[in-house]
């Protein structure tokens, strides 16, 4: 797992315990696929490990097995060690008629299945204020003196029954969910949002099928990739069809979907039915001859050895069903509803390998974070725009030739023995359990972890290393943080260098923060000249690199290089009278050599070491008539609405420094010019970092340098 992805999630948790301090109602959004269930039981594990006096009441509300789902994810967090202060318990109403609920109060996380607050159930017959009660009421009154913080999963789903009684016993009140409910006042207070899990490959990024596919376009899709799927990342795959609920489900199936499968080309395909009644469910696979439930048939669908390829589904499975292995959807029904549309879209957006994604090859890495989508379009999806180079992309990506940087291994450190260092040191590591030590080996930086992959060779070797972790992890922070020796550029396996450069095409969120610019690298496919900016800072560094297209420098060239695009047109210019074109007319041919480094698809990255190693994608980059290279990584120490989950300002400074170290080592390495510009209240203060020297310029300090060679 990507440490940006733990990172994202530590610090989604970290900001949510801070709103549980001012605000007494509170909802959480994160997409389907990103780890919400962990991260509750993470913010749960805190907050007890800080109160001995609070109690949690997880009310799942969707249909179907979540309840025992989440509590037989939270066991597992509490026996394997992960999450030790959780306790929890499954609130059931498996007693006879005559018998009265009862609910023990020596837990501190009770799940509740939506069924149990149905009007007229035995837990709404007095046995939940009961508990509830005895839980807050004071000592001297009989209680136990708790606070209950209730956590309401799914919380897009009403529950009226449960908000009805003993609401004011609840301390605090909780929503989790992927598609909060705005109306009614569910607005996100702490956010996961889609754009931050899909760069950090929590969850895949989603390809839009042609309107016009159909279901076989689908079905020939998934047949094209299965091998593909199993081969590079040793999981077999499915497509899932959704179909109507109601009178058009038998027309879609027997006149719409069956024809296809049936087919001679598509006979190898196994297939599953899975609606609301067990009679009504159907397969083509062996599983046919067992009288079992729906959710037994939804657990065979969804096991990662299962043989299923095609799940035809209702609406039955739209929320709490984890199945990593589907990577395809295609709706035939159409839902009018964007809520629901989200959540069924979750079910084909986990990564399959997100635990050990960063060993993945580049192909399997990109088809474990693609999922295929015909007939929804993502929330997200509306906001992003499609760019691309201009016509003449190739002498574009030619003037961008960037040299980046990777860290050596601890095993190239000149002075280092990996083998000699583990057998003469003496320091060994405290351990419960081998999974102890497989948890904590777990953690560490993918570099740590590589280096126990390449040391095991046998069972010995693994427990040698795992037991000296502590004592390698300061040795290899040691090397490093010290990029002098540690940082060095790309190369490939015959030792030449990798240059990287600007994709032919990408994509950006409309995040506000507009500039008109027609006169750069890009251009939308929509021929739209208003492009959006991640920031305030980001939009205002843009507009100076803007107007640095029309500053000369002294020997009469533009400070930013120009690239002829497209062929002229004699009609859009003009000619003098000897029939030479005026240069200040074939603007329109022209464009300036700078642009946006937009992340989809971007390999122009450069590697610092904050707790892990880590990669800076710069903000822009630029090259200027004298064919210097520019890269610019824009900050703002402002506050703003557009400041990430969790935002710690002293991290946020740590982070600058620490890029500055970095920097400094790459503008050695690459010979290109590295800029950190932090926006202060309305003042810059820029960072330049060129040949291994660190200056500190204003923003008119930093126009005259480009000027100039």
């Amino acid at each position: 797992m990507l440490s940006e992805a733990i990172e994202l999630q530590k610090n989604a948790v970290k900001s949510l315990i801070q709103q549980v301090k001012v605000k007494k109602e509170i909802t959480f959004r994160a997409p389907t696929g990103s780890g919400k269930t962990y991260m509750m039981a993470d913010f749960m594990n805190q907050m007890l490990a800080e109160h001995d006096d609070v109690v949690f009441l997880v009310s799942t509300l969707s249909k179907g097995g979540l309840a025992e789902q989440n509590y037989d994810k939270f066991l597992s967090y509490m026996q394997g060690g992960i999450f030790n202060n959780l306790n929890p318990y499954l609130i059931n109403t498996n007693v006879s008629e005559e018998e009265r609920l009862f609910i023990p109060t020596n837990y501190n996380v009770y799940l509740l299945p939506r069924d149990l607050f149905k009007k007229g159930g035995k837990l709404m017959q007095g046995a939940m204020d009961n508990f509830l009660s005895t839980l807050t009421y004071s000592m001297y009154f009989g209680g136990l003196d708790k606070k209950i913080i209730l956590i309401k999963d799914e919380c897009h789903i009403a529950t009226n029954n449960l908000d009805a009684i003993s609401n004011n016993l609840f301390d605090r009140i909780i929503n989790f969910s992927a598609t909060p409910n705005l109306k009614r006042g569910q607005n996100p207070d702490v956010e996961i949002t889609d754009n931050d899990a899909v760069e950090t490959k929590l969850i895949k990024h989603v390809e839009l099928g042609d309107e016009k596919d159909t279901v076989e376009d689908a079905i020939n899709k998934f047949e094209y990739i299965k091998d593909e799927y199993r081969n590079l990342l040793g999981v077999n795959p499915c497509l899932i069809i959704q179909i109507s609920n109601k009178d058009k489900a038998d027309y879609e199936i027997n006149n719409v979907i069956m024809p296809i499968l049936s087919k001679n080309e598509h006979q190898d395909l196994k297939w599953m039915l899975i609606v609301d009644k067990d009679s009504l469910c159907d397969t083509n696979d062996v599983f046919k001859t067992k009288k079992l439930p729906v959710n037994k048939w939804k657990d065979y669908a969804k096991s990662d050895t299962s043989a299923i390829d095609i799940i035809i589904f209702k609406m039955v499975i739209s929320e709490g069903w984890d199945i990593p292995r589907a990577c395809m959807l295609y709706q035939v029904r159409d839902t009018k509803s964007a809520q629901l549309d989200e959540q069924v879209m979750g079910r084909v957006r986990r990564n399959p390998r997100l635990l050990d994604y960063e060993y993945l090859s580049d192909e399997a890495k990109q088809l474990a974070t693609t999922a295929w989508v015909w007939g929804i379009v993502p929330t997200e999806r509306k906001r992003i725009f499609n760019v691309k180079l201009y016509e003449d992309a190739k002498d574009i990506q030619n003037e961008f030739k960037i040299s980046t940087t990777k860290l050596k291994p601890l095993t190239r450190k000149s002075d280092f023995n990996l083998d000699t260092y583990i057998n003469t040191t003496d320091e060994v590591n405290k351990y419960d359990s081998i999974f102890a030590l497989y948890r904590k080996l777990d953690k560490q930086d993918i570099g740590v972890k590589t280096l126990c992959k390449d040391y095991t060779t046998s069972y010995s070797n693994w427990f040698k290393f795992n037991s000296r972790l502590d004592s390698i992890v300061k040795e290899y922070n040691k090397f490093a943080c010290n990029y002098d020796n540690s940082m060095e550029l790309n190369r490939d396996d015959f030792g030449e260098l990798v240059y990287q450069t600007l994709p032919s095409l990408s994509s950006y969120v409309d995040n506000g923060n507009y500039i008109n610019i027609s006169d750069w690298v890009w251009k939308r496919s929509d021929g739209k000249d208003k492009f959006s900016f991640d920031s305030d800072a980001e939009r205002e560094w843009g507009t100076i690199l803007k107007d640095l297209s029309s500053i000369d420098t002294a020997k009469n060239l533009r400070v930013i290089k120009k690239i002829n695009v497209g062929k002229f047109n004699p009609k859009a210019g003009m000619v003098d009278l000897f029939g030479n074109i005026e240069p200040d007319k074939i603007d329109s041919a022209q464009k300036y050599i700078w642009g946006k480094n937009y992340l989809n698809g971007s390999l122009i990255k450069f590697v610092y070491y904050l707790d892990g190693e880590k990669y800076s994608y710069p903000d822009f980059i630029l090259k200027d008539s004298f064919d210097r290279i520019h890269l610019f990584e824009v900050k703002s120490v402002n506050m703003s609405k557009s400041r990430p989950v969790g935002f710690d300002p002293s991290e946020y400074n740590r982070k600058i420094a620490e890029l500055k170290k970095a920097y400094q080592v790459a503008s050695k390495l690459t010979g290109h010019i590295f800029y950190l510009p932090v926006l202060q209240d309305d003042e810059w203060i820029i960072t330049q970092l060129i040949n291994g020297d660190e200056k500190t310029l204003s923003k008119q300090q930093f126009i005259d340098f480009i000027k100039e060679k």
